[in-house]
């Protein structure tokens, strides 16, 4: 393992900003893995910290094949993380909004050309990315629809499920996209959590990526074949929405069945305690998404449901 800067920046605040890199084996450039780049996104970090741990333990045991390397960047954004910050502080801009980024440019540009330049050129890019909205997935690996995509090969992570979706105007300036429109197979792995440690679907996100990269014949590492996944188009996912603003109370995790007009969640009148609206499942399916703030507006979405098949 080689750990190096990949870039640093003087003069933000006490320390300089530096952004982190470890690279495992030497020659072909086969996987680039990229995980936090905004400031609340604990899970993210600890998922690659916990990939360069075994990574590490596999390149002492001679497990990382021949003309093969793997380049690790755990965090592209320490600052908003120690000033509990989700976007870059200073102008609260967004890093994976910034690809394929400019060295002249503004801080986050630059920060942006830096990781793109750190990891342009490799065969496989993996982003450890969190949603939008505060909320819980399935576990899932999520493709733009570029043309460039390969379901087959984001079926080789042995996750649930496969996401494809048209890229709109603000996913084209993000890394995944970058990387695609630059020969790089990229893929972003969700799962269960940003902000807090989900042990569970670290672990499942871990033991995703050693599986990729060893049918890839990248490792040599015996890991549980997985799931054979559904490959799904976002617009699959039926969006449920609540009807007023208050407490949110869900009732449903992501993995569960649901039916036809079933409760699957309530609002809860912030002053008064009473129950203003129930949430209704839309159609037969199982939550894929769901929304974890515990305060709601009117019109907000708060569950992602995959489609029953039949419909």
């Amino acid at each position: 393992m080689k750990k190096e800067v990949l870039y640093s920046l003087k003069g933000i605040y006490r320390e300089n900003f530096e952004i982190e890199g470890y690279r495992f084996g030497h020659g072909e450039k086969s996987a680039c893995i990229v995980g936090a780049m905004r400031g609340n996104e604990i899970q993210q970090l600890y998922i690659c910290s916990q990939l360069i741990k075994v990574l590490k333990d596999l390149e002492m045991r001679g497990a990382i094949s021949h003309n093969h390397e793997i380049l690790v960047i755990p965090s592209a954004n320490r600052f908003s993380m120690n000033v509990e910050k989700r976007f870059w502080p200073v102008d609260n801009t967004d890093i994976n909004r910034m690809f394929p980024g400019d060295e002249e440019g503004d801080t986050t540009k630059q920060i942006a050309a830096a990781i793109f330049e750190s990891s342009k050129g490799y065969s496989y890019g993996i982003q450890f990315a969190s949603f939008y909205m505060p909320g819980d997935f399935i576990p899932h690996v999520r493709m733009m629809e570029t043309g460039y995509q390969s379901a087959s090969l984001a079926n080789l992570f042995g996750l649930q499920y496969v996401v494809i979706r048209k890229p709109k105007p603000m996913d084209t300036a993000t890394l995944n996209y970058s990387w695609q429109m630059n020969g790089t197979n990229a893929f972003s792995i969700y799962t269960n959590s940003t902000d807090i440690v989900d042990e569970k679907s670290a672990r499942q996100a871990v033991s995703s990526v050693l599986r990729f990269l060893t049918r890839m014949g990248i490792l040599k590492y015996n890991n549980h074949s997985g799931y054979i996944a559904s490959v799904i188009n976002e617009y699959d996912l039926s969006a449920v929405k609540t009807y007023d603003a208050g407490f949110y109370k869900r009732f449903k995790e992501p993995g569960d069945p649901v039916v036809h007009n079933e409760v699957i969640g309530q609002v809860i009148d912030p002053c008064e305690g009473y129950v203003k609206s129930e949430i209704l499942s839309p159609t037969d399916g199982i939550v894929f998404f769901a929304h974890t703030a515990p305060l709601v507006m009117g019109n907000e979405v708060v569950y992602k449901i995959i489609r029953r098949m039949h419909e």
